[in-house]
Protein backbone atom coordinates (compact mmCIF):
# COMPACT_ATOMS: atom_id res chain seq x y z
CA UNK A 1 0.00 0.00 0.00
CA UNK A 2 1.26 3.29 -1.06
CA UNK A 3 2.40 5.73 1.83
CA UNK A 4 3.94 8.87 0.03
CA UNK A 5 0.65 11.65 -0.10
CA UNK A 6 1.12 12.39 -3.36
CA UNK A 7 0.75 8.64 -4.71
CA UNK A 8 -1.91 8.52 -2.25
CA UNK A 9 -3.78 11.56 -3.98
CA UNK A 10 -3.02 10.32 -7.31
CA UNK A 11 -4.84 7.32 -7.73
CA UNK A 12 -7.48 8.70 -5.27
CA UNK A 13 -10.36 6.26 -5.83
CA UNK A 14 -9.07 4.30 -8.45
CA UNK A 15 -7.72 1.63 -6.66
CA UNK A 16 -10.22 1.16 -4.06
CA UNK A 17 -11.73 -2.28 -4.71
CA UNK A 18 -14.88 -1.65 -2.47
CA UNK A 19 -16.09 1.70 -4.29
CA UNK A 20 -18.55 -0.24 -6.21
CA UNK A 21 -18.09 1.77 -8.71
CA UNK A 22 -16.31 0.13 -12.01
CA UNK A 23 -12.64 -0.53 -13.36
CA UNK A 24 -12.01 2.99 -14.73
CA UNK A 25 -8.96 4.67 -13.78
CA UNK A 26 -11.28 7.83 -12.94
CA UNK A 27 -14.33 6.54 -10.73
CA UNK A 28 -17.72 6.55 -12.00
CA UNK A 29 -20.23 8.65 -10.06
CA UNK A 30 -22.94 6.16 -8.19
CA UNK A 31 -25.97 8.48 -7.16
CA UNK A 32 -28.56 5.92 -6.58
CA UNK A 33 -29.74 6.85 -3.42
CA UNK A 34 -30.27 2.26 -2.51
CA UNK A 35 -28.77 -0.79 -3.41
CA UNK A 36 -29.65 -4.34 -3.69
CA UNK A 37 -29.05 -6.82 -0.96
CA UNK A 38 -27.95 -9.98 -0.56
CA UNK A 39 -28.72 -12.71 1.47
CA UNK A 40 -29.38 -10.76 4.90
CA UNK A 41 -28.77 -7.40 6.32
CA UNK A 42 -24.59 -7.37 5.93
CA UNK A 43 -24.25 -5.79 2.12
CA UNK A 44 -22.06 -2.54 2.44
CA UNK A 45 -24.28 -0.38 0.84
CA UNK A 46 -28.25 -0.45 2.16
CA UNK A 47 -29.00 3.47 1.51
CA UNK A 48 -27.00 6.75 0.78
CA UNK A 49 -27.40 8.41 4.16
CA UNK A 50 -25.52 5.46 5.89
CA UNK A 51 -22.77 5.36 3.01
CA UNK A 52 -22.13 5.52 -0.97
CA UNK A 53 -19.77 4.07 -3.05
CA UNK A 54 -18.48 7.76 -3.64
CA UNK A 55 -18.27 8.67 0.13
CA UNK A 56 -16.22 5.73 0.75
CA UNK A 57 -13.85 6.49 -2.02
CA UNK A 58 -12.80 9.26 -0.25
CA UNK A 59 -13.00 7.98 3.30
CA UNK A 60 -10.25 5.64 2.07
CA UNK A 61 -8.21 7.99 1.23
CA UNK A 62 -8.15 9.94 3.85
CA UNK A 63 -7.77 7.33 5.87
CA UNK A 64 -4.56 6.78 4.15
CA UNK A 65 -3.51 10.34 3.87
CA UNK A 66 -3.90 10.59 7.63
CA UNK A 67 -2.55 7.41 8.91
CA UNK A 68 -5.99 6.51 11.16
CA UNK A 69 -8.41 3.55 11.16
CA UNK A 70 -11.50 4.85 9.16
CA UNK A 71 -13.00 8.22 8.02
CA UNK A 72 -15.88 9.76 7.72
CA UNK A 73 -16.99 12.42 4.88
CA UNK A 74 -19.86 15.06 5.64
CA UNK A 75 -21.85 17.57 3.94
CA UNK A 76 -19.99 20.34 5.39
CA UNK A 77 -16.89 21.31 7.73
CA UNK A 78 -19.51 22.76 10.00
CA UNK A 79 -21.58 19.24 10.17
CA UNK A 80 -18.97 17.21 10.83
CA UNK A 81 -18.10 19.18 13.62
CA UNK A 82 -21.52 19.73 14.83
CA UNK A 83 -21.51 15.55 14.46
CA UNK A 84 -18.02 16.01 16.88
CA UNK A 85 -19.76 18.34 19.62
CA UNK A 86 -23.00 16.07 19.42
CA UNK A 87 -20.75 13.30 20.77
CA UNK A 88 -20.21 15.27 23.77
CA UNK A 89 -22.43 14.17 26.87
CA UNK A 90 -25.05 16.37 28.21
CA UNK A 91 -23.20 19.54 30.06
CA UNK A 92 -19.87 17.80 28.64
CA UNK A 93 -16.70 20.49 29.36
CA UNK A 94 -15.25 21.63 25.91
CA UNK A 95 -12.17 22.93 25.97
CA UNK A 96 -10.89 25.21 22.90
CA UNK A 97 -8.51 28.26 21.43
CA UNK A 98 -9.61 31.76 22.05
CA UNK A 99 -8.68 32.20 18.41
CA UNK A 100 -9.76 29.78 15.92
CA UNK A 101 -12.10 29.47 13.08
CA UNK A 102 -14.96 31.74 14.05
CA UNK A 103 -17.94 29.60 12.70
CA UNK A 104 -17.08 26.87 14.70
CA UNK A 105 -16.61 28.83 17.95
CA UNK A 106 -19.60 30.39 16.90
CA UNK A 107 -21.35 26.99 17.46
CA UNK A 108 -19.57 26.30 20.32
CA UNK A 109 -20.91 28.97 22.16
CA UNK A 110 -24.15 28.69 21.01
CA UNK A 111 -24.12 25.64 22.48
CA UNK A 112 -22.48 26.74 25.59
CA UNK A 113 -25.42 28.83 25.72
CA UNK A 114 -28.19 26.78 26.15
CA UNK A 115 -25.99 24.60 28.52
CA UNK A 116 -25.86 21.47 25.86
CA UNK A 117 -21.54 21.77 26.69
CA UNK A 118 -19.37 23.87 29.35
CA UNK A 119 -16.72 25.59 27.42
CA UNK A 120 -13.87 27.19 28.32
CA UNK A 121 -11.90 28.91 25.82
CA UNK A 122 -7.82 29.42 26.33
CA UNK A 123 -4.67 31.72 24.98
CA UNK A 124 -2.69 29.45 22.42
CA UNK A 125 -0.09 31.93 23.06
CA UNK A 126 -0.24 31.54 26.88
CA UNK A 127 2.17 28.33 27.51
CA UNK A 128 0.59 27.49 30.95
CA UNK A 129 -3.39 28.68 29.51
CA UNK A 130 -4.25 24.88 28.43
CA UNK A 131 -3.14 23.12 30.86
CA UNK A 132 -4.89 25.72 33.49
CA UNK A 133 -8.23 25.17 31.28
CA UNK A 134 -8.81 21.51 31.62
CA UNK A 135 -10.08 19.82 34.04
CA UNK A 136 -10.98 16.29 34.99
CA UNK A 137 -14.42 16.84 33.94
CA UNK A 138 -12.87 17.96 30.40
CA UNK A 139 -14.51 15.52 27.93
CA UNK A 140 -13.00 17.26 24.34
CA UNK A 141 -10.01 19.24 23.58
CA UNK A 142 -10.40 21.35 20.23
CA UNK A 143 -7.19 22.17 19.07
CA UNK A 144 -6.41 24.20 15.54
CA UNK A 145 -3.26 24.94 14.28
CA UNK A 146 -2.04 27.03 12.63
CA UNK A 147 -4.89 29.18 14.21
CA UNK A 148 -6.99 31.02 11.66
CA UNK A 149 -6.53 33.96 11.00
CA UNK A 150 -3.15 34.47 13.26
CA UNK A 151 -1.94 31.27 12.02
CA UNK A 152 -0.33 31.02 15.38
CA UNK A 153 1.20 27.32 15.92
CA UNK A 154 0.13 24.94 18.95
CA UNK A 155 2.37 22.46 19.60
CA UNK A 156 0.03 19.51 19.09
CA UNK A 157 2.46 16.80 20.69
CA UNK A 158 2.20 18.66 24.03
CA UNK A 159 -1.39 19.94 24.26
CA UNK A 160 -2.70 16.17 23.35
CA UNK A 161 -0.63 14.95 26.65
CA UNK A 162 -2.10 17.31 28.29
CA UNK A 163 -5.25 16.83 27.16
CA UNK A 164 -4.98 12.63 27.52
CA UNK A 165 -3.60 13.37 31.05
CA UNK A 166 -6.86 15.43 31.79
CA UNK A 167 -9.01 12.06 30.31
CA UNK A 168 -10.15 14.14 27.35
CA UNK A 169 -10.60 13.22 23.66
CA UNK A 170 -8.21 15.27 21.37
CA UNK A 171 -9.37 16.35 18.22
CA UNK A 172 -7.45 18.52 15.67
CA UNK A 173 -8.61 21.03 12.96
CA UNK A 174 -5.92 20.83 10.47
CA UNK A 175 -7.70 22.01 7.32
CA UNK A 176 -4.79 24.71 6.65
CA UNK A 177 -2.16 21.97 7.61
CA UNK A 178 -3.07 19.24 5.46
CA UNK A 179 -1.15 15.62 6.03
CA UNK A 180 0.52 16.79 3.15
CA UNK A 181 2.50 18.40 5.80
CA UNK A 182 0.78 17.91 9.45
CA UNK A 183 -0.61 13.97 10.57
CA UNK A 184 -1.89 15.01 13.63
CA UNK A 185 -2.75 11.24 14.15
CA UNK A 186 0.90 10.33 14.45
CA UNK A 187 1.65 13.20 16.99
CA UNK A 188 -0.86 11.92 19.75
CA UNK A 189 -4.55 13.21 18.33
CA UNK A 190 -7.25 11.15 18.70
CA UNK A 191 -9.68 13.01 15.78
CA UNK A 192 -7.90 15.11 13.09
CA UNK A 193 -11.15 17.35 11.24
CA UNK A 194 -10.17 18.91 7.89
CA UNK A 195 -12.91 21.58 6.33
CA UNK A 196 -12.44 19.46 2.57
CA UNK A 197 -14.12 22.12 1.43
CA UNK A 198 -10.47 24.12 1.63
CA UNK A 199 -7.03 22.39 0.18
CA UNK A 200 -9.12 18.93 -0.02
CA UNK A 201 -11.06 19.83 -2.46
CA UNK A 202 -9.30 22.92 -3.83
CA UNK A 203 -11.66 24.19 -6.51
CA UNK A 204 -14.21 26.64 -4.68
CA UNK A 205 -16.97 24.16 -5.88
CA UNK A 206 -17.53 21.86 -2.75
CA UNK A 207 -18.22 21.93 0.93
CA UNK A 208 -17.49 19.10 2.46
CA UNK A 209 -15.79 18.13 6.27
CA UNK A 210 -13.68 14.86 6.96
CA UNK A 211 -13.21 13.22 10.51
CA UNK A 212 -10.36 10.67 10.66
CA UNK A 213 -10.03 8.95 13.49
CA UNK A 214 -6.75 6.91 15.02
CA UNK A 215 -9.23 4.09 16.33
CA UNK A 216 -12.55 3.15 16.90
CA UNK A 217 -13.84 3.95 20.03
CA UNK A 218 -17.28 4.35 21.22
CA UNK A 219 -17.32 8.09 20.50
CA UNK A 220 -16.58 7.24 16.62
CA UNK A 221 -19.46 4.94 17.04
CA UNK A 222 -21.02 7.78 18.29
CA UNK A 223 -20.02 10.05 15.65
CA UNK A 224 -20.86 7.66 12.86
CA UNK A 225 -24.37 6.92 14.59
CA UNK A 226 -25.28 10.89 14.89
CA UNK A 227 -24.21 11.48 10.77
CA UNK A 228 -26.34 9.00 9.81
CA UNK A 229 -29.40 10.19 12.20
CA UNK A 230 -28.75 13.61 10.59
CA UNK A 231 -28.52 12.78 7.19
CA UNK A 232 -25.02 15.25 7.21
CA UNK A 233 -22.97 12.66 4.52
CA UNK A 234 -21.58 14.39 1.66
CA UNK A 235 -24.04 13.43 -1.64
CA UNK A 236 -22.67 11.99 -4.39
CA UNK A 237 -21.56 14.22 -6.90
CA UNK A 238 -20.15 16.58 -4.30
CA UNK A 239 -18.27 13.29 -3.27
CA UNK A 240 -17.13 12.78 -6.98
CA UNK A 241 -15.59 16.62 -7.46
CA UNK A 242 -14.30 16.27 -4.09
CA UNK A 243 -12.57 12.82 -5.25
CA UNK A 244 -11.12 14.29 -8.38
CA UNK A 245 -9.78 17.94 -6.69
CA UNK A 246 -7.63 15.83 -3.78
CA UNK A 247 -6.15 14.28 -6.86
CA UNK A 248 -3.96 16.89 -6.82
CA UNK A 249 -3.95 18.52 -3.06
CA UNK A 250 -0.45 17.83 -2.52
CA UNK A 251 0.77 19.57 -5.86
CA UNK A 252 -1.44 22.41 -4.93
CA UNK A 253 -0.76 22.75 -1.78
CA UNK A 254 3.06 23.01 -2.61
CA UNK A 255 3.05 25.41 -4.91
CA UNK A 256 0.60 27.92 -3.09
CA UNK A 257 3.47 27.06 0.35
CA UNK A 258 6.00 28.00 -2.01
CA UNK A 259 4.28 31.42 -2.99
CA UNK A 260 2.90 32.62 0.44
CA UNK A 261 6.74 31.95 1.67
CA UNK A 262 7.69 34.50 -1.32
CA UNK A 263 4.75 36.83 -0.37
CA UNK A 264 5.86 36.72 3.18
CA UNK A 265 9.38 37.37 2.27
CA UNK A 266 8.63 40.55 0.21
CA UNK A 267 6.29 42.19 2.79
CA UNK A 268 7.41 41.76 5.71
CA UNK A 269 9.49 45.26 5.44
CA UNK A 270 7.15 46.52 3.01
CA UNK A 271 6.80 50.15 3.85
CA UNK A 272 2.92 50.22 3.98
CA UNK A 273 3.10 46.71 6.34
CA UNK A 274 2.74 47.24 10.12
CA UNK A 275 3.55 43.00 9.85
CA UNK A 276 3.50 39.84 8.56
CA UNK A 277 1.79 36.75 10.23
CA UNK A 278 3.31 33.88 8.24
CA UNK A 279 4.52 30.42 10.29
CA UNK A 280 7.40 29.99 7.33
CA UNK A 281 9.11 33.33 8.90
CA UNK A 282 11.87 33.07 10.91
CA UNK A 283 10.38 36.45 12.73
CA UNK A 284 7.19 34.30 13.54
CA UNK A 285 6.51 33.13 17.28
CA UNK A 286 5.54 29.91 16.20
CA UNK A 287 8.40 29.14 13.98
CA UNK A 288 10.09 26.65 15.82
CA UNK A 289 6.72 24.59 16.47
CA UNK A 290 5.94 24.89 12.48
CA UNK A 291 9.45 23.71 11.68
CA UNK A 292 8.32 20.18 14.62
CA UNK A 293 5.36 19.53 12.60
CA UNK A 294 4.76 21.07 9.10
CA UNK A 295 7.13 18.83 7.34
CA UNK A 296 6.48 20.02 4.03
CA UNK A 297 5.89 23.51 3.48
CA UNK A 298 4.44 26.24 5.90
CA UNK A 299 1.28 27.14 4.70
CA UNK A 300 -0.48 29.31 2.04
CA UNK A 301 -2.22 30.93 4.13
CA UNK A 302 -1.01 34.27 5.87
CA UNK A 303 -2.19 37.43 6.95
CA UNK A 304 -0.64 41.29 6.55
CA UNK A 305 -1.25 43.86 9.13
CA UNK A 306 -1.33 46.95 7.45
CA UNK A 307 -0.63 50.89 8.32
CA UNK A 308 -3.23 52.80 8.43
CA UNK A 309 -5.97 50.64 10.33
CA UNK A 310 -9.47 49.82 9.05
CA UNK A 311 -10.09 52.29 6.53
CA UNK A 312 -6.83 51.19 4.37
CA UNK A 313 -7.23 47.45 5.01
CA UNK A 314 -10.31 47.90 3.36
CA UNK A 315 -9.01 49.89 0.64
CA UNK A 316 -6.33 47.36 0.30
CA UNK A 317 -8.58 44.77 -0.38
CA UNK A 318 -10.34 46.39 -2.78
CA UNK A 319 -7.76 47.33 -4.86
CA UNK A 320 -6.06 44.04 -6.02
CA UNK A 321 -6.91 42.67 -9.26
CA UNK A 322 -5.70 39.23 -8.95
CA UNK A 323 -6.79 38.47 -5.16
CA UNK A 324 -10.48 38.43 -5.53
CA UNK A 325 -12.06 39.95 -2.20
CA UNK A 326 -13.59 37.12 -0.84
CA UNK A 327 -14.11 34.71 2.20
CA UNK A 328 -12.56 30.92 1.60
CA UNK A 329 -9.19 29.56 1.54
CA UNK A 330 -7.45 26.47 -0.28
CA UNK A 331 -8.60 27.14 -3.45
CA UNK A 332 -6.58 27.60 -6.86
CA UNK A 333 -7.53 31.62 -6.94
CA UNK A 334 -5.85 33.93 -4.48
CA UNK A 335 -8.11 35.49 -2.20
CA UNK A 336 -7.84 38.54 -0.15
CA UNK A 337 -10.14 39.92 2.70
CA UNK A 338 -10.55 42.17 5.31
CA UNK A 339 -11.38 39.28 8.07
CA UNK A 340 -12.22 42.51 10.74
CA UNK A 341 -15.88 42.82 8.72
CA UNK A 342 -16.50 39.37 8.70
CA UNK A 343 -15.18 37.67 11.83
CA UNK A 344 -17.63 37.77 14.95
CA UNK A 345 -14.06 36.98 17.23
CA UNK A 346 -11.49 39.52 17.94
CA UNK A 347 -9.51 40.30 14.88
CA UNK A 348 -6.96 43.76 14.54
CA UNK A 349 -9.19 46.01 12.60
CA UNK A 350 -5.91 46.47 10.01
CA UNK A 351 -5.19 42.64 9.21
CA UNK A 352 -6.08 41.19 5.74
CA UNK A 353 -6.12 37.75 5.23
CA UNK A 354 -4.84 36.01 2.04
CA UNK A 355 -5.15 33.02 0.53
CA UNK A 356 -2.44 32.27 -2.12
CA UNK A 357 -3.51 30.35 -5.23
CA UNK A 358 -1.15 28.78 -8.02
CA UNK A 359 -1.33 31.74 -10.24
CA UNK A 360 2.33 33.28 -10.98
CA UNK A 361 4.57 34.53 -7.67
CA UNK A 362 5.37 37.42 -9.54
CA UNK A 363 2.36 38.59 -10.64
CA UNK A 364 0.60 38.50 -7.40
CA UNK A 365 3.53 39.83 -5.38
CA UNK A 366 3.27 42.88 -8.34
CA UNK A 367 -0.90 42.63 -7.09
CA UNK A 368 -0.43 43.49 -3.73
CA UNK A 369 1.86 45.71 -4.12
CA UNK A 370 0.36 47.90 -6.37
CA UNK A 371 -2.59 48.05 -3.88
CA UNK A 372 -0.61 49.17 -0.59
CA UNK A 373 1.20 51.40 -2.20
CA UNK A 374 -1.86 53.08 -4.35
Amino acid sequence: MPVDPFTIAAQAGGTHESSGLDSGIVPAMQPSTTFRRGPGLTDEFIYRRYGHPGAVAVEETATQLDGGAAALVFSSGMAALSAVLDSVPMGGHVVAPMVMYHGGQDWMRAQADIGRIALTLFDSDDPEALEKALTSATDLLWLETPTNPLWGLIDIAAATKLGHAAGATVVVDSTVAPPVTTRPLDLGADLVFHSATKYYNGHSDVLAGILITKVFDDRWKRIETIRGSHGSILGAFDAWLLLRGLRTMPLRYRRSCETAAAIAAVFEGHPQVERVLYPGLASHPGHDIAVRQMTDGFGGMLSVLVKGGSSHALQVAESTRLFANATSLGGVESLIEHRASYQSTPVPENLLRISVGIEDPDELIADLGQALSG
